[in-house]
């Protein structure tokens, strides 16, 4: 493998009004920003205004921009947060209009809830492996009970830094392998 940096996206999971995810999707890059080994960039399914699948021809330009940043990375970061015992549906839709552009790539999840966002992120892995998306083993989880400040206002506790960089040696990993395979 060339020396070149790789490319990886922290994907925010959430679209509703007072959302929390970018507060989380920006704590995880200022962790990652030092790394010698990758960029990290947030992306927002929000800035796409991608409809609901299979209610439009497909068509909208937010379609197309979407597939073109998934495929310009080569891993990704998922801030999921836990919506009945599952990832949003916004998310779940933004995966979906999407298929080639996330064949054979890494990804890492950072997930919040009650239960630290556990059942959500056991949701994505599923549709992970169906997608040729090889998810790592490291999974932060956070709680909205002990690093949110009134469910919104995100301070994460200090043990949780461990946590971020194995996910994000294992995500930097798996992504430089993987990225053999699509050359």
């Amino acid at each position: 493998m060339t020396n070149q940096k790789l490319n990886i996206g922290i994907i925010l999971g959430s679209t509703r009004q007072g959302r929390v995810s970018p507060q989380v999707g920006e704590w995880v890059k200022g962790i990652a920003g030092s790394r010698e080994t990758a960029n990290y960039q947030i992306v927002d399914i929000s800035d796409y205004n991608l409809p609901f699948l299979g209610t439009t021809d497909g068509t909208e330009t937010g379609i197309s921009a979407w597939n073109e940043k998934l495929d310009s990375l080569d891993g990704f970061i998922f801030i999921v947060q836990e919506y009945n015992h599952s990832i949003t549906g916004a998310l779940k839709n933004a995966i979906d209009f999407a298929r080639e552009a996330w064949h054979n790539k890494a990804a890492g999840i950072v997930s919040y809830g009650s239960t630290g966002g556990a059942r959500a992120a056991e949701h994505l892995r599923g549709i992970l492996g169906e997608l040729k998306v090889a998810d790592v083993r490291t999974h932060p989880t956070l709680s909205l009970f002990t690093d949110f400040e009134n469910w919104s206002e995100f301070k994460p506790q200090e043990l949780h830094l461990a946590n971020i960089n194995a996910m994000l040696d294992e995500v930097e990993t798996w992504s430089g392998a993987l990225k053999t395979i699509r050359n």
